[in-house]
């Protein structure tokens, strides 16, 4: 029976192949696996359930994006108190910005994923 392929989001992570494709959910598993601390990578109940590696991924993402907001938010207060310069700053405050965009972006990703798996999932 040949795979059929489902179209993808423009938020789907090219390092996971398209729902249906061979080996499409190994691949899923491998990107989630590198998005949690390794301890939870190598729990037996996350590697058999991808949706459930899926799922911890997605809080974990969410928590990343609160730490580097507050991370943000605070920078000008604290910053200057541990005697660093304007310029860096200025940088720490621009590299927090960034990184908050990139966790938005790989928390879209991690949602479209988790869909696709739990989709699978429900058709079993």
């Amino acid at each position: 029976m040949p795979l059929t392929t489902t179209r993808t989001s423009p938020d789907w992570p090219c390092q996971v192949k398209p729902p249906g494709s061979h080996d499409w959910e190994r691949s899923a598993t491998r990107w989630l696996r590198e998005l949690v601390p390794a301890r939870y990578a190598g729990y037996p109940a996350l590697i058999r359930h991808p949706v459930l590696l899926a799922r911890h991924a997605q809080i974990q993402v969410q928590h990343e994006i609160r730490v580097a907001r507050t991370a943000l938010q605070t920078a000008r207060a604290d910053l200057p108190r541990l005697g660093l310069h304007e310029a860096a700053i200025e940088h720490t405050i621009k590299l927090y910005a960034a990184e908050v965009l990139q966790l938005q972006h790989i928390a879209r990703s991690v949602r479209a994923v988790t869909a696709a798996l739990a989709e699978r999932g429900a058709a079993r």
